[in-house]
């Protein structure tokens, strides 16, 4: 196979997303890489060219790389996009190629972003695939982390560093001189050194276990018996979370996802894809993030003004909110006396509209409460309801006045937001099992 032609997709905000589109077949399989990636070099691999023709033996390949990777735009180290917002990107590739229904299949940081969008999204896609897709970074691990990061920024891309990181993902290919050159050449058109720091630490905060559980659609998780980078718990416990997920360990100890043997992978790929054929979807659930707000204090505040001139601020607060709801992407949901409950498609469009919200309603000399939480909700008969909902409502009940209040949930998946979380302690939340750690949300 020849090298596929590269074209742009281009999401809301302007930036552009690099894609390749070839083959034929009965799925589109959209592939979604890690951190390191560049669609062109990859063709000068003989073991990808091998994987990848052997991966548009099943159906139509999609390939990409990420934002701010690759051949896509690059972004400044203070630019860069939470989770949902390289979830969102899927979409956009998949509107640009014509895709309907594919199969999502993410590597590492890849399967996480492919997972998000997978719960979010489950009337979009058929099933999603991921291998080497780790839940979270351990406390214990992330010193370890850091001090990978601090030394692999400062020799970037150098022959020291391609060796290292060799031996470390791809430890069977050590020995080879050429692949060690062609995995530096990767790395450096990959990312830039500034870009190796911000990049990775996004990955260090994001935690996916309050989303896995989240996925209803056919789910195939994959990974080494003996991966050299990630523990193998953590991609244990990712199989654990998806209900129904099919979970195959292949043989080997490399991470790279083109090691070899290759077959074990496509054979386990091919039998999870002739199950698609006969796989039922009757759920109704998925993945939103919830925001409910309402005025601290309005039956005092409009005993001091007065009816006709309570019904005309209030007009103007519920115009201020649906101006933010709108800006941040929300869907207003419903409004009951002065409160509203809202839909986001991520956590930190939520919380920066809460954020937004509680500044600019103060210009009516009011004061509103948000509760924002990311969680499983369920559409029955066109309406949005579930414990998700539930959950969001009794966080926001707990707010202060200009406060906003969120779930650890959207404190983990806004890694690379720029918003920062005071811990608020563990609060009851009425009607809710367990005790729920909360955290105050701050620009």
């Amino acid at each position: 196979m020849i090298p596929a032609e590269t074209r742009y997709a281009q999401a809301d905000d302007g930036v552009h997303i690099a894609y390749q589109a070839f083959g034929v077949g009965a799925y589109d399989i959209l592939f979604v890489p890690g951190q390191i990636s560049h669609l062109d070099l990859t063709w000068r691999d003989p073991g990808s060219v091998r994987w990848i023709n052997r991966l548009a033996q099943l159906g139509r390949v999609i390939r990409i790389d990420r934002r701010g990777t690759g051949l896509s735009d690059r972004l400044s180290p203070d630019d860069l996009p939470p989770a949902e917002v390289l979830a969102e990107d899927l979409g956009v590739v998949l509107a640009a190629v014509g895709a309907t229904k594919p199969i999502l299949f993410g590597f590492a940081e890849g399967g996480q972003i492919c997972s998000l969008f997978a719960a979010m999204h489950p009337e979009r896609i058929q099933a999603l695939m991921t291998y080497a897709m780790w839940t979270h970074v351990r406390d214990e691990d992330r010193s370890e982390w850091e001090r990978w990061i601090e030394w692999a920024s400062s020799r970037w891309g150098s022959a020291e560093h391609s060796l290292s990181d060799t031996r470390e993902v791809f430890p069977s290919m050590a020995g080879d001189e050429a692949y060690v050159a062609r995995l530096g050449e990767n790395n450096r058109a990959s990312l830039s050194p500034g870009a190796v720091r911000p990049l990775f630490e996004v990955s260090l905060g994001l935690d996916v276990r309050g989303v896995l559980p989240a996925i209803t659609v056919p789910t195939l998780v994959m990974h080494r018996e003996q991966d050299s980078t990630q523990a193998v718990e953590l991609m244990q416990e990712a199989a654990g979370l998806i209900s129904g997920a099919q979970h195959v360990e292949l043989p080997g100890i490399d991470h790279w996802y083109t090691a070899e043997p290759q077959e074990p992978m496509f054979e386990a790929i091919e039998s999870f894809i002739e199950m698609l054929g006969g796989a039922k979807r009757t759920s109704t659930r998925r993945l939103a993030t919830v925001l409910f707000t309402d005025i601290v204090g309005s039956t005092k505040r409009s005993a001091e003004l007065g009816d006709l001139a309570w019904k005309q601020t209030l007009e103007s607060c519920r115009r201020i909110l649906r101006a933010a709801f709108q800006h941040h992407g929300g869907r207003e949901i419903s409004t009951a006396g002065d409160g509203f409950f809202a839909t986001f498609d991520g956590p930190a469009a939520a919380a920066r509209c809460a954020i937004q919200a509680a500044h600019d309603v103060r210009t009516l000399d009011l004061e509103i409460r948000a509760g924002v939480h990311t969680g499983e909700v369920e559409t029955i008969d066109a309406e949005i309801g579930g414990l998700g909902v539930t959950i969001g409502a009794r966080i926001g009940a707990l707010a202060g006045p200009s406060e906003v209040l969120a779930s650890s949930t959207v404190k983990d998946l806004a890694a690379g937001s720029g918003l920062s979380f005071e811990d608020a302690g563990e609060h009851g939340l009425k009607g809710v099992p367990d005790r729920w750690r909360l955290y105050r949300v701050v620009s």
